[in-house]
């Protein structure tokens, strides 16, 4: 790895589309539009305990994997190599899809649907920004290794 390369041409950090959503949810469920979940609570709060604790999970598993192999977590860094253990055996974005479960999760635990249902545009736009980028640069720096991994494991679930 050479100290001029660079990673994948990721533009926007996909952190801030989800807090960004989150914001636009506490924004209308609480102060425009309240949106509340058709459940019990004695429902609703394990569901989305739940959700956010699979979330976390997944988002810590990735960082820790990326400490321990000695690689960035932000995309717009090099790569020295593919993470296909830990969670990437299971999904080639847990850190993506963990926001996004946590996010669904606080939603439901709070009471407040509207940032439970944005989560998914969020991912949605975080697709376009930066998975697809980093696919594009993961396949062009690895070649068949990439390829092979990607037939391999699901994008997302």
């Amino acid at each position: 790895m050479s100290s001029s390369e660079r990673g994948a041409r990721v533009r926007f950090p996909p952190p801030l589309v989800f807090l960004s959503s989150l914001a636009v949810g506490l924004g209308l469920g609480y102060g425009f539009a309240p949106a509340r979940a058709p459940v019990a609570a004695a429902v609703r709060l394990p569901t989305g305990i739940f959700l956010q604790l699979v979330g976390l999970v997944l988002v810590v598993w990735a960082r820790v994997l990326f400490r321990r192999t000695g690689q960035s977590p932000f995309p717009w860094k090099p790569t020295p190599q593919l993470l296909s253990k830990g969670p990437y055996r299971y999904t080639r974005n847990p850190m993506y899809l963990g926001v996004t479960l946590f996010q669904t999760g606080l939603g439901i635990t709070v009471d407040n649907l509207w940032i439970a249902v944005l989560a998914m545009p969020a991912l949605l736009a975080v697709h376009f920004i930066a998975v697809l980028p980093e696919e594009r640069y993961l396949s062009e720096k690895f070649g068949d290794g990439y390829r092979r991994y990607r037939a391999e494991v699901r994008r997302y679930f």
